[in-house]
Parts: C-alpha cells; sequence; structure tokens
C-alpha cells in the first residue's frame, strides 16, 4: 500500500507533523494511525490526569500492532525544538532523555513515531524525587480466569479500606486488572514498593488459596501473584487510557467499582472508549482529588521485619540490596550440608 501524504495536526498550541496517517495499526477494524490520535484526542481530558507532565518510555511498533517492536527511552534525533524531555533514570543507573507527556501535542508525536505502549515513570517530571502512584499489579498465574482476578481485585480493596486507603481498578488492556492509588506527595519509590511488598504480604496471609506473594513462579501456583516489584524504583508501567499493541486496539481503562463485576476487557478499545467517556465521565476523577497516605502499611512493613521477615526479592536488573533474600530460585538453591 502506497504511503499517504503527510499532514499537520494543530494541538496544543503547536502543529505537529503526522507521516502516512492512513497507516493502519490495528488490523481487526482497520484502525489507522490517525485514529489512535484521534481516540487519544477523544480522552484528552483523563488521558493527561493519568499522564500528564510524566517522562514516558515509548514501545515503538513501526509496522503497527502485528509487527515487530522495540522500547525507546532517549528522544530520537530530530524531534522538534519544542517537544519536552526530562533526565529519568534506569535500574541499572544509566540516564537518558525520556519524552515528557506534556500535552496532547506530545503524545500525537509520540503516536506519529509509531509508539503503542505509552510506560509511564513513577513519577512527574517536576518532582522526580517523589512517588505519586501507588500500583497494584494483579498478575495472574497461566490458567486463571478472569472472574477469579475479579475475585481479588475486591479483595485487595477490602483490605485497603480497612487501613484507610482507596484503591481504583483499570483493566490492563490484556488478560489482567490493576489496581492505583494517587499518593500524597512526601514517599520515594522504596517507601511505596516496601508498602507494597507489605501488602502483598498480609493479602496472602488471608487470602492463601487465592493470593500469592512469592516473586518465584514456581512457588505461585494456580494463584494471583501481587506484583509488588512494579512499584520498584524507575520501574515503567503500562499507561492508563494507553492502547495496547494488540489487533483489537484494547485500551488500559479506568473503571467504576460497581462495573468490575461485569466487565469485559477486551470490549474496552480506542473504538468503544470516547463514547464510554463522553457518557460517564473519568471514573478516576476522585482519585486524583484525594491523594492516599500509605503510612499504614509502611507500619504492616515494619512489622513484619520486625517479626524476622527479609525484604522480598528485587528484579534482577537492580543491584543486590540490603536484607534482601537469595536471588536464586528456590529448586536452585543448595541445601547447606550437616
Amino acid at each position: 500500500m502506497a504511503a499517504s501524504e503527510k499532514i499537520t495536526l494543530a494541538l496544543a498550541g503547536r502543529e505537529v507533523s503526522i507521516s502516512n496517517p492512513d497507516k493502519v495499526f490495528f488490523s481487526k477494524r482497520g484502525e489507522t494511525k490517525l485514529d489512535l490520535i484521534e481516540y487519544y484526542r477523544a480522552i484528552e481530558g483523563p488521558l493527561m490526569k493519568a499522564i500528564g507532565g510524566r517522562p514516558i518510555l515509548m514501545q515503538r511498533f513501526p509496522d503497527g500492532a502485528s509487527g515487530k517492536s522495540f522500547f525507546q527511552k532517549r528522544v530520537p534525533k530530530g524531534a522538534p525544538e519544542w517537544l519536552e524531555t526530562a533526565v529519568v533514570a534506569t535500574p541499572n543507573g544509566t540516564t537518558s532523555n525520556a519524552v515528557v507527556a506534556a500535552d496532547i501535542a506530545h503524545v500525537a508525536w509520540a503516536v506519529n513515531m509509531g509508539c503503542l505502549g505509552f510506560h509511564g515513570w513513577p513519577h512527574t517530571a517536576a518532582e522526580p524525587q517523589f512517588t505519586d502512584e501507588l500500583r497494584v499489579d494483579l498478575d495472574p498465574s497461566k490458567g486463571i480466569k478472569l472472574e477469579h482476578i475479579k475475585a481479588v481485585a475486591f479483595q485487595v480493596r477490602d483490605v485497603l479500606a480497612e487501613v484507610g486507603i482507596d484503591v481504583y481498578p483499570k483493566t490492563s488492556g490484556s488478560r489482567g486488572l490493576h489496581l492505583f492509588s494517587h499518593l500524597a506527595p512526601g514517599w520515594d519509590s522504596y517507601s511505596v514498593r516496601a508498602a507494597a511488598v507489605a501488602l502483598a504480604r498480609e493479602l496472602e496471609r488471608r487470602f492463601p488459596d487465592t493470593i500469592t506473594a512469592k516473586w518465584w513462579k514456581e512457588e505461585r501456583g494456580q494463584r494471583v501473584f501481587i506484583d509488588f516489584n512494579q512499584n520498584a524504583p524507575h520501574k515503567t508501567v503500562f499507561a492508563t487510557w494507553s492502547a495496547r499493541a494488540r489487533v483489537g486496539g484494547q485500551v488500559s481503562c479506568p473503571l467504576r467499582w460497581d462495573e468490575v463485576a461485569d466487565v469485559t476487557p477486551d470490549d474496552l478499545t480506542i473504538a468503544t472508549v470516547p463514547a464510554k467517556v463522553a457518557a460517564e465521565g473519568n471514573p478516576w476523577e476522585e482519585m486524583y482529588r484525594t491523594p492516599q497516605d500509605i503510612t499504614p502499611l509502611l507500619g504492616w512493613y515494619e512489622r513484619d521485619l520486625e517479626a524476622g521477615l527479609m525484604d522480598a526479592p528485587w528484579p534482577p536488573v537492580y543491584p543486590k540490596m540490603p536484607n534482601e533474600p537469595s536471588r536464586v530460585n528456590p529448586s536452585r538453591a543448595k541445601t547447606p550440608e550437616a
């Protein structure tokens, strides 16, 4: 198919050049690069609430959702002069200039680069010292059904409510659910990760048949893993409202709690979500007005340390941490000789 002519869009007071706007990104219904930009324009308000001012790691799919991809942290040469960037660090300590989702023009520029996955840092560019979200990633073991994941989501909500913490659900854009809390300024990523570790362990104690805090897959069984390391320093996660690189253009879509029981995540796409938002508004609006306090979770973490528990394992890309257990799979660990 011949490339379509370049167009220019006026967005947020800037002119954004879009090359080959008719390139098909999502093959199921034939949505194009321009269709994806129009999706983000239609939900601009909620989108900017979620990712506005946040550094973004781009996952680029030059040939659309069915093609190969690569991650790009650094803004490429030839980027427009108006593009805002921020210096970000990776777990191994290297730094780079990442694009900041400053406004809808920056989002459109990234889509033009073939970005079908926005991955946000856990802080804004303006306040990199503060982590502003607690991420509860419900990671299902193979074979676990969506209904099981939904039940776990309600269990997490209720346990957090006991200590006065509100959490808000969204689809992952794939087969799971994520829960988020917006945090008041004051905690770094190490503290937020510690809170997530404590939450995962408390949930496993209460619901050992359905929830696990075990880092090693061989220990999880048929349970939902609370992936506390999604809160590790410099860890990017798939952005709220972002379209997944799936042929159907599925979206990581915020929900109200009264929607969770009946939601079919695959139905939430770039074709359906704008009308949902227009009719119902932003399900997370209250979340941004009421930042949460993770002090109770940090109390649980200290309680566990005093009881003799070590920190939970970190991913291999991080340096060895104080009080961290072995990073060797339990089945491969050597048994001390008698």
